[in-house]
């Protein structure tokens, strides 16, 4: 009987350069278990804004249910594209994911000269989180002070102040601006646009009284509302919102037949995202959602939650895409 032969140290290194590489092309998930380190959710905008509400939300549900934690990394500016672009341009392993909205994914690219990624080419969908109605809000003391109580004063007001009003918005391009762009066009009114970096700073500016009017999303001027120091006129949705039963839409408290303009939130990771990583973060974000607790918070805040398939959601970007190009056309908004 033959003793076996030891392997050679040229045997030994090349065993270990093809081990090497196989790992190399593996895919993330079949190297070890995901995730076994915190995960990093980008919001493509400043703190405070609706973006991060719901990141910051559905990061602490997800970090309920995976070993690591999801964590919140704000990178704002150029509308989103910065922060989306990192997501773009990172690794497909499962730790770099974004909190897109309808301005990342389906107005930016008909809005900028120049755009640093594809929405669809560069991302996997994986969940939509939320879908929100726009509010047309505005400094409480000022509205007192005008005389401003439906959305026909403000429109009246703006006509007998023509450029002397400052349109505040979370960003060139977002929902939040192309609301004003619309009203704006449909109403025959002028103001002065005005980009934060999020909703966050846009807000501050707003009560400060340097803004005039600002189309937020809901969940994040709730609470300005509910304290009194915004004055929601309307909501820029088709139908009025739960959270806000009162309020009117801006269709019928201005006359602005067909007017609507609503912004959504959804997960995305890089192309090439595993699909195993993708459909467990969007069952487990779908789950979270379900739950009374969830809900209720969303409701209150205005948001609607969803929590649908990767294919649902690649269809609704792919959708929206087509409905915003001509909006952005039409408002004459662009940005070199």
């Amino acid at each position: 009987m033959k003793t076996p032969r030891t392997p050679n140290r040229r045997t030994a290194l090349a065993a270990l350069a093809f081990t090497a590489a196989a790992c190399a092309v593996m895919p993330a998930a079949a190297q070890g278990t995901w995730p076994s380190r915190p995960v990093k959710i980008i919001v493509p905008f400043a703190p405070g804004g609706t973006t991060d509400i719901l990141a910051r939300a559905t990061a602490a549900e997800l970090s309920k249910a995976f070993p690591h934690p999801f964590v919140v990394e704000n990178r704002g500016g150029a509308g989103g594209n910065i922060g989306a672009d990192a997501v773009a341009k990172a690794a497909p392993d499962g730790y770099t994911l974004l909190m897109g909205t309808v301005g990342t994914q389906s107005i930016n690219k008909w809005l900028y000269a120049k755009m640093p990624f594809d929405p669809q080419k560069d991302f996997t969908p994986i969940t939509l989180v939320a879908g929100v109605p726009n509010v047309m809000v505005v400094p409480a003391d000022k509205a007192k002070a005008a005389g401003i109580n439906t959305v026909a004063d403000f429109i009246k007001y703006a006509k007998a102040n023509p450029g002397k009003l400052n349109m505040a918005s979370s960003g060139n391009g977002t929902s939040i601006h192309l609301a004003g762009e619309l009203f704006k066009s449909m109403s025959g009114t002028y103001m002065t646009h005005f980009p934060f970096s999020g909703s966050g700073p846009a807000l501050l500016s707003l009560v400060g009284g340097d803004m005039d009017v600002m189309f937020d999303n809901l969940p994040s001027s709730m609470q300005l509302i509910k304290a009194g120091k915004l004055k929601a006129l309307a909501v820029t949705s088709a139908q009025p919102s739960a959270a806000l039963p009162d309020v009117p839409t801006v269709e019928q408290a201005g006359q602005l037949k067909g007017f609507d303009a609503t912004s959504w939130f959804g997960l995305l990771g890089p192309a090439g995202l595993p699909p195993d990583i993708t459909n467990r973060i969007q069952q487990e974000v779908a789950k979270s959602l379900a739950t009374p607790a969830m809900k209720e918070k969303l409701l209150a805040q205005g948001a609607i939650p969803s929590g649908n398939t990767p294919a649902q959601f690649a269809q609704l970007i792919d959708s929206e895409l087509k409905k915003w190009q001509p909006v952005v056309k039409a408002s004459g908004a662009k940005v070199d």
